[in-house]
């Protein structure tokens, strides 16, 4: 797994260690960290990861209070995503919704350029047959922010163009 960003190069203060650090930062902030943050190989998400909603670049701050409120909370349906490497070059893996059982929209991963600036990322692609359109056209993109955490994009992709509807976090239990 690639190392940890120095905490200077993105952020003032501590590196995030969680999910729910992730959470407490603002949209600016998460940008830092996420043009600051490391490419990951597809190997290093393994498993079930815990997942957290994190801000949208597009809500406005009362929206963006009432999203930090419901990603804490424990009922919040998105649990997280589990991982699947199938090679060095592909894997695939699915949201867990309601519960850890509960296996949803099923997405494959590539290591491809990432839709926020001149680097890679490990890309979540959701077109799949089986996946509702509106899921289809969600592209997520991960990087690294620190061992066992990484910053999520979620893509709203269309025939107009991409735009970034919301940060996601991810981290080993």
């Amino acid at each position: 797994m690639a190392n940890a960003i120095p905490h200077d190069a993105a952020i003032p203060g501590a590196t995030p260690r969680t999910v729910d650090d992730l959470l407490a930062l603002d949209v600016p902030t998460l940008e830092r960290l996420y043009r600051a943050a490391t490419t990951p190989a597809i190997e290093d998400l393994r498993g079930d990861l815990i997942g957290r909603m994190l801000p949208s670049p597009v809500a406005n701050a009362p929206v963006t209070d009432a999203m930090r409120a419901l990603a804490r909370f424990r009922m919040f349906p998105w649990k997280g995503k589990t991982f699947a490497p199938r090679a060095a070059q592909r894997g695939e893996g699915w949201n867990r919704v309601f519960s850890d059982k509960n296996l949803w929209f099923r997405f494959t991963t590539s290591i491809g350029p990432s839709r926020a600036g001149a680097f890679d990322a490990l890309q979540l692609d959701y077109d799949h047959p089986e996946n509702p359109f509106f899921i289809r056209a969600i592209k997520d993109e991960v990087r690294t922010v620190a061992p066992g955490l990484w910053l999520g994009q979620a893509w709203v992709v269309t025939p107009k163009g991409a735009w970034l509807a919301l940060y996601f976090a991810l981290q080993r239990p």
